[in-house]
């Protein structure tokens, strides 16, 4: 009889008790993640972005109409 209980407990009790704990830590660490990303997502939000200046010379190619 304590053998059976014996197996019992170190066999199936212990084991998802650990398992059960390990899934936990991993919840917790995907949500702390997915929360980081929607604050540094809402911060770059937050920003004002600033219009990219382009300089008219530069970007302007002159060309002939070839008839």
């Amino acid at each position: 009889m304590l053998y059976l209980l014996y197996k019992f407990i170190f066999e199936l009790v212990i084991p998802v008790s650990k398992a059960t704990s390990q899934v936990k830590d991993k919840l917790k660490e995907m949500q702390a993640q997915q929360q980081a990303q929607q604050q540094y997502q809402q911060q770059q939000q937050a920003k004002p972005h600033q219009p990219v200046q382009k300089s008219g010379d530069k970007d302007y190619i002159e060309f002939e109409d070839v008839k």
